[in-house]
């Protein structure tokens, strides 16, 4: 998969609601909107050195420099530099947004460049290409998912889940997403995880579940990193290891995870897999607890600490909450 189409594949996810989280925790709070609003940042193939030019001086912001050469390639009927353009129009780099966006797209698009399909279609779920157009918007996607667009792939596996403009397919949808976890997608990887752990559109096999959890973690899925590390703790599906787990808890509860936040404050709490400090386990419970992860037995954990323990881990849970309040949805 070339980087243009990795940066394309980041372009408005669908987010459908094919969020596992552990049994019991609640839902994640940071889901993004249907679809996301995009904002990749693309780079070119290495097949046509003047689109290069286009793409290197969109990435390294000189916006101008990339129009200019990009609408000379355009010119010549070349599909990645018109798929440029459509970028730049959409964002509004160099240019003002435009809806001259979506003609540029749809020149592409019926070049037969499949980052470009999966922009359109993306413009066609937002409205942003006229009138909203579920139907082309899914036309597209499949479009895009055949000529191997990884993150097309993986959306319209999600409307097969759903049931959202095509039939409700399980099956189906195991097949798209693991064509896009194949392409390195790690949406798909944790979809695809799911649907094996729950033995739903697969044959169930929790060794490949936490083989794609595992890889969705590695590339910053945080709910995958939650799930691997509840798998890591239990020794569920892959071997125990609960350092390993405490440290992925970590990472998620720094990235904000509620559900992490609060098992990173049970870790704390019994000295498990992270040494026990009261400080910490106090300070993630509280942060945890002000997203809405309630937890009776780290209550009474807390009550039983001294003055200046629950004090200091009042200081440390409001100075966190004050950096990251502002990025609360």
């Amino acid at each position: 998969m070339s980087a243009r189409t990795r940066a394309f594949v980041a372009f408005g996810a669908l987010a459908l609601g094919l969020l596992a989280v552990p049994a019991g925790a609640q839902a994640p709070k940071n889901v993004p909107p249907w679809p996301a609003t995009p904002a990749p940042t693309v780079a070119a193939p290495a097949s046509q050195p003047s689109t290069d030019i286009a793409y290197g001086a969109f990435q390294r912001g000189y916006y101008i420099t990339a129009f200019n050469e990009a609408s000379k390639r355009a010119q010549q009927n070349d599909p990645t530099a018109m798929t440029l353009l459509g970028e730049i129009y959409a964002q509004g780099r160099g240019v003002g947004r435009d809806a001259k966006a979506a003609q540029w797209y749809k020149l592409a698009a019926a070049g037969g460049d499949r980052d470009a399909m999966f922009a359109l279609a993306m413009f066609n779920f937002q409205g942003r290409a006229g009138a909203r157009d579920l139907s082309e918007a899914a036309r597209l996607l499949e479009s895009a998912a055949k000529l191997g667009h990884a993150g097309a792939a993986y959306n319209l596996g999600l409307l097969y889940m759903q049931g959202e403009q095509v039939g409700q397919d399980f099956m189906r949808a195991g097949e798209l997403f693991t064509l896009a976890a194949e392409g390195g997608n790690p949406e798909a990887q944790y979809a695809l995880a799911t649907m094996y752990k729950e033995g739903r559109g697969v044959t169930k096999d929790m060794s490949k579940a936490m083989r794609l959890m595992q890889q969705a973690s590695i590339a910053g899925n945080v709910d995958a990193m939650v799930e691997f590390a509840i798998a890591q703790f239990n020794g569920d599906g892959t071997p125990k290891d609960e350092a390993a787990a405490g440290r992925l808890f970590l990472k998620a509860a720094y990235l904000n995870n509620p559900v992490a936040q609060n098992r990173v404050a049970r870790i704390f709490m019994a000295g498990r897999g992270l040494p026990a400090d009261p400080i910490e386990a106090l300070k993630w419970h509280m942060i945890s607890k002000a997203a809405g992860a309630s937890d009776p037995d780290l209550d009474v954990f807390t009550a039983k600490q001294t003055p200046d323990v629950r004090d200091a881990a009042d200081k440390a849970a409001k100075k966190w909450l004050s950096n990251v309040a502002p990025s609360r949805p």
